[in-house]
């Protein structure tokens, strides 16, 4: 088979994506991936062969990727919830589509259009786990369960834990240097070590930091995940379910988009906390609690759920089953 990919240019957007990609690579199919040129690098370095339709910088269109359809002739076309035009796009020519997600089923009024609104009768890869995702999708959505995956490329972080280690991260799109400093003040008077990550704010806007306190623009997440006792962060789909799947209690700082319903389905599921700035120290010290820890029981039994979902190497083997 011949799968084409296509994703908006965003890491939020994309990196959901790249294990059942690698996935359907690795079982022998052929796979290309549409995107914008900021995330072809990594896609670039997994054999995913990207390409830019078009004039595409970050949205992809229906017009853009038509004549890539044409050019490609793929069996199958797996396109993020972000790219309401590959799903139209490839209806158009008579291609079978599937929906992506990246999280939760994206509430109205953030800035995306529902999936269901654009290709009601098309099935989606669904990588949240049942018990967080979002009650009318699953009984009106046409779900395959798919395990989500946390994907970041390689490389060093710095590893010193003798103690709690902490990860602060407020992504690549929200973050502010007023926000991550208040962050990084609170979570020092909590005995632990600290590890940030800047994303879109220079390092050297925190100004001096503690010396347990570890500052850099970027982290390899996916692989930091699994050390860490709690993390801080924004709330954003891929950081969630990355420390669900490590089975680790999470402090969100919503600030927009998805963000506020993943921290409100974090909460009411027992995993984590809605903190406020002026609380992050103390709710820090809650969730990093040694004993008869509530926070940290129910982040694992999230865990032991997602890690009862199909992977992408078992929907990669399926994968004929989805082309009619």
């Amino acid at each position: 088979m011949r799968v084409l990919f296509a994703s908006l240019a965003s890491v939020g957007h994309t990196y959901p994506l790249i294990p059942l990609a690698v996935a359907v690579r690795a079982a022998g199919h052929e796979v290309h991936f549409a995107a914008g040129g900021e995330v072809h690098a990594p896609l670039a370095a997994n054999g995913l062969r990207p390409f830019r339709p078009a004039d595409s910088f970050y949205e992809i269109y229906a017009e853009d990727l038509a004549p890539e359809l044409e050019r490609l002739r793929p069996d199958l076309v797996v396109h993020g919830w972000g790219l309401p035009g590959a799903a139209i796009a490839a209806a158009r020519a008579g291609i079978p589509g599937i929906w992506h997600g990246f999280g939760r089923m994206v509430p109205p009024g953030i800035g995306l259009e529902l999936p269901m609104a654009v290709a009601p009768d098309q099935p989606h890869f669904d990588i949240c786990p049942p018990s967080l995702q979002d009650r009318d999708f699953l009984d009106k959505g046409k779900r395959i369960p798919l395990r989500p995956v946390p994907f970041s490329p390689p490389g060093p972080w710095p590893v010193r834990k003798s103690g709690k280690l902490v990860y602060l991260t407020l992504g690549t799109a929200f973050g502010t240097a007023e926000l991550l400093t208040a962050a990084v003040r609170a979570l020092a008077t909590v005995d632990a070590q600290v590890v940030v990550a800047t994303g879109r704010v220079a390092p050297d806007q925190l100004g001096d930091v503690p010396a347990d306190v570890t500052v850099r623009a970027w982290v390899p997440q996916a692989e930091l995940l699994p050390h860490a006792d709690l993390v801080v962060h924004h709330g954003g789909s891929g950081t969630t379910l990355g420390a669900l799947a490590a089975g680790v209690p999470q402090l969100l700082l919503p600030q927009g988009a998805d963000q506020f319903a993943n921290a409100e389905a974090v909460s009411a599921a027992g995993s984590g906390i809605t903190g406020t700035t002026g609380a992050i120290a103390e709710d820090a010290r809650k969730l990093l609690a040694p004993k008869e820890n509530p926070y940290r029981e129910a982040a694992r039994l999230i865990q032991a759920e997602i890690a009862t979902m199909p992977s992408p190497e078992e929907i990669a083997q399926r994968l004929p089953e989805f082309v009619p």
